[in-house]
């Protein structure tokens, strides 16, 4: 199946979608690290990179869409920093507000599917209006805000469009769905949301898909068969976490009823027996990409790093750089560290082979602002199930 890809940044959507069997006929992003990131993992023959064409430095802005008519998906992560709790919170007024230019690839490729990831910020009370305006539009790409139209007035119109009779044209059925990535199996505490559409002359009876892990799980495994400390051959195990001790209780009665595979934790990712990446601190030649140790890390007030036996902290980009607290390594004796481009790359499920460009600064951020491959592939695979039907 045939896709473009908007806003590709490192790739994480790109390499989910295309494990789920979309060809993309088309990636755009502006960033020049980003850009050097896909370049050189086509150099090296890393699947999938070595399927997509090339990407340049681009403004989707600059981007006629219409060569891409009837395509299967369109699939992209918008820039998050205007809805992130982490930005300035300027929502449509942000400059990097680049909504309207997935509705306009909407509007004239006409895809079959949508599917569109952004921050769960986008969902808070003050950005609601907004968010609605790009469902609507999304619904509808055709009724095209006016010139000198204020954004609340198309929102009317649109309103009063979805609300009256029979209705002509290009049109989409549109969802959005608020996804806690643990729950797929991500080892990191990521929440995002999905808006998918489907173009109203296919009708797929669709819903997001179910979650398959669970931090129910990952208490049961570590505190009532202590499978989990097994698994990672450790005889000396902490304490069960004081606000926990309540429910664990109730797991172990049977109370509480465990199906789900458990939580990935930030030891499952980069210290699985099977796939263990060395300590960066005490290894010069990791024989790993990107594994290498950036010193300086330090903890502060709300900023003190992933635990090991949890999932991690979600990995952020930043608005003025890294910010170290969200993308570090907390030990139990209360020592810290940066996690290393390859660690970052394991809790966002990217293959080891996967190559990034730039000093760690600029590929963590990278990393911070990427889909999980894992749960990009989840979704978009899902879609096409349907599209196949």
């Amino acid at each position: 199946m045939r896709s473009v890809e908007l806003f590709v940044g490192a790739g994480g959507l790109a390499i989910g979608t295309a494990r789920a069997g979309f060809h993309h006929e088309g990636i755009f992003e502006w960033d020049r690290n980003a850009c050097d990131t896909i370049t050189e993992n086509q150099r090296r023959k890393v699947f999938p990179a070595t399927e997509w064409p090339s990407v340049e430095p681009t403004d989707v802005r600059d981007v006629d869409f219409t060569r891409f008519e009837g395509i299967d998906l369109v699939s992209g992560g918008p820039p998050c920093q205007p809805f992130s709790i982490g930005g300035k919170h300027r929502g449509r007024t942000d400059q990097r507000n680049l909504f309207p230019e997935v509705v306009r690839a909407v509007r004239q490729s006409a895809p079959r599917a949508i599917l569109i990831e952004n921050v769960k910020g986008l969902t808070r009370p003050a950005f609601a209006n907004f968010l609605e305006h790009v469902r609507l539009q999304l619904s509808y790409p055709e009724l095209i805000q006016k010139r000198n139209e204020d954004w609340t007035d198309h929102l009317a119109r649109l309103e009063k469009y979805h609300t009256g009779g029979s209705k002509g044209g290009l049109r989409y059925n549109v969802v959005i769905h608020h996804a806690k990535a643990a729950n797929y199996g991500v080892p990191q505490r990521r929440d995002r949301i999905f808006i998918v559409g489907f173009r109203n002359d296919l009708s797929p009876e669709w819903s997001f898909p179910a979650e398959t892990h669970s931090e129910n799980a990952l208490l049961y495994s570590q505190w009532v068969t202590r499978e989990y400390w097994d698994y990672h051959s450790l005889s000396r195990t902490p304490s069960p976490p004081p606000r926990m001790r309540a429910r664990i209780e109730k797991l172990k009665s049977g109370e509480i009823e465990v199906t789900e595979e458990r939580w990935r934790t930030v030891r499952d990712a980069l210290y699985d027996p099977e796939t263990a990446l060395p300590d960066p601190t005490k290894a010069i030649d990791t024989g790993f990409l990107n594994h290498i140790h950036n010193p300086g890390a330090r903890t502060y007030k709300g900023h003190t790093g992933s635990p090991l036996d949890q999932p991690a902290k979600t990995l952020k980009a930043g608005d003025h750089g890294v910010p170290g607290g969200e993308n570090m390594l907390a030990h139990s004796n209360g020592k810290v560290r940066y996690f290393t481009v390859r660690e970052s790359a394991r809790l966002q499920t990217f293959p080891d082979d996967y190559y990034f460009a730039g000093a760690w600064t600029e590929a963590m951020r990278q990393l911070g602002n990427a889909v999980p491959v894992a749960l990009a592939e989840l979704v978009a695979r899902s879609i096409r199930e349907k599209l196949e039907e």
